[in-house]
């Protein structure tokens, strides 16, 4: 629908239109009309929607950060999905990963080969030398926020802990390459260039989204890209940076419903960020 340029901005700022998003549309309007790829309006989050996804974020950030403080050798991957059950919800949130298209639990425990959607169990007990990601989701009063992080147990063999620190270094780099008025495919490029460098691969069919309103928004986010291609991105949008990068090849299977992991059986690194496309760069909301 056409707003007027005296009517209230469809972003609920409460300004006239055109002095608040008019320009914003029309710079948008001019990359479609040159072919580009946009974000429909959906996908763009007000100011009001924002704060409310960070308040989320701060629950998810929590509970990472006692699984860091707390994770050791000898416990279950179990102890973990009752620690996320029990603080996301002492602190008003529920786990969004809990019932999620039937998926049972309340976090995902990914075990060296694993490369995501690992169940916790009680049958699996964190060993010295294993790497473990933890992928940790939150609702709050209604709003998403989504996140990572990897824990090396005990003594990490060097080729493990290079793979962990190395899949942190492309998160890092699709970050930078993340910028108003850029592409999506910068920063997979970014991501994909790094780990090849580093003599791995990017896990293809399984990528990152947008999230905040939902648990998963488009854009479906990709690794394997080229700069230059993909959705346009524009302040206000919402993604997850969540590369899955091998130290082997890059085929992969999945075992039942969720579980996926690498073809060849060697490890896997995920670390995942909760993204915000500002007016000056990026905003990292979860991590």
């Amino acid at each position: 629908m056409k707003i007027g340029r005296n009517d209230p901005c469809w972003c609920g700022s409460g300004k006239k239109y055109k002095v608040c998003h008019e320009r914003f549309d029309a710079k948008i309007e001019q990359f479609k009309r040159q072919g580009a790829e946009v974000p429909p309006r959906e996908l763009i989050k007000t100011p009001e929607q924002i704060e409310k996804i960070k308040e989320s974020a701060k629950i998810n950030v929590a509970v990472l950060d006692y699984i860091e403080e707390h994770i050791k050798e000898g416990m279950t991957t179990a102890e973990i999905d009752k620690w996320v059950y029990d603080i996301t919800t002492s602190m008003g949130g529920i786990p969004a990963d809990l019932n999620y298209e039937g998926y049972p639990y309340s976090v995902c425990t990914s075990v060296n080969d694993q490369v995501c959607h690992g169940y916790p169990s009680e049958d699996v007990v964190l060993k010295s030398g294993d790497i473990v990601n933890v992928d940790c989701s939150t609702i709050y009063h209604g709003y998403y926020s989504d996140s990572s992080r990897m824990f090396c147990i005990g003594e990490v063999s060097p080729e493990k802990r290079r793979l962990v620190e190395v899949t942190k270094e492309c998160v890092q780099k699709g970050l930078e390459a993340t910028k108003p008025w850029g592409f999506l495919g910068d920063m997979g490029q970014a991501v994909h260039d790094h780990a090849y460098a580093n003599g791995y691969t990017v896990v293809r069919e399984i990528g990152g989204h947008g999230v905040g309103n939902e648990f998963h928004e488009e854009p479906w986010v990709g690794y394997n890209t080229k700069a230059g291609t993909g959705m346009l991105l524009v302040p206000g949008m919402m993604f997850t940076i969540e590369p899955m990068v091998n130290m082997g090849g890059v085929e992969i299977y999945q075992d039942g419903d969720w579980e996926v992991y690498t073809e060849d059986g060697l490890p896997s690194a995920q670390w995942e960020i909760q993204v915000l496309v500002t007016e000056t760069g990026t905003e990292v909301i979860s991590w």
